[in-house]
């Protein structure tokens, strides 16, 4: 399935603390006035807005050029409820990962040329074998540790294995690193492997003598 066109330079948004991926949603209150105008112009426009990671250190700049990764996730801008003083509460889809290939700041938020990744084009799907040993990792650890019911009950949804693996990738308890690892994986194969091995490790931390290995 190929993806519908896009436009190729659209406004970043950096957080310190976040990692977004396709097929969530993610809620944000803007309040910040750079944000509140890329906002406005965003619903005039095509509503495309890119998620990015500040690199370590953008205390030191947050108001000026802060570094940034240079791998995101573009998000529809679904909903913007606006609020005093000019602040929005909004929700964003995830669309497409992407590379950012130049920045420019001629406004007062920052914009990228940026480059979808090409796994995004087509409806990733997993070997069977792949996705078995993801479930039975996942399983085993969400019962050792008594995790969200919310968790364990996307395996028993019946969602496709793209929105399955990045939804994982996104509410999983990781650190903010490693969550932009899940995000920069070539395929989607790969990704479930990450996962795989984020898990074991968060089961080795929790319970050094019981590690999760798929059943």
């Amino acid at each position: 399935m190929t993806r519908p066109h896009y436009p190729r330079i659209i406004p970043l948004f950096p957080l310190p603390n976040l990692v977004f991926f396709p097929n969530t949603y993610l809620p944000l209150h803007i309040f910040e006035p750079r944000y509140r105008e890329m906002i406005q112009d965003t619903k005039k426009e095509e509503q495309i807005i890119g998620m990015v990671l500040l690199k370590e250190g953008w205390e030191n700049n947050y108001y000026g050029r802060p570094e940034i990764c240079s791998e995101g996730c573009a998000g529809q801008l679904m909903t913007a409820q606006p609020l005093d003083e000019g602040r929005f509460n909004i929700v964003l889809k995830g669309l497409f990962r992407f590379s950012v290939k130049d920045q420019f700041f001629d406004k007062n938020y920052r914009e990228a040329l940026v480059e979808p990744f090409a796994q995004d084009n087509t409806k990733g799907s997993l070997p069977q074998q792949v996705k078995d040993d993801l479930k039975g990792v996942l399983k085993k650890w969400m019962n050792q540790n008594r995790g969200p019911a919310e968790t364990l009950s996307l395996l028993k949804k019946e969602l496709d294995d793209e929105t399955l693996i990045h939804t994982l990738s996104y509410t999983l308890p990781f650190s903010t690193l490693d969550k932009q690892f899940l995000l920069e994986s070539e395929t989607l194969t790969q990704q479930a492997k990450r996962l795989m091995e984020l898990i074991h490790f968060k089961a080795l931390q929790t319970n050094p003598t019981s590690a999760a290995e798929p059943e």
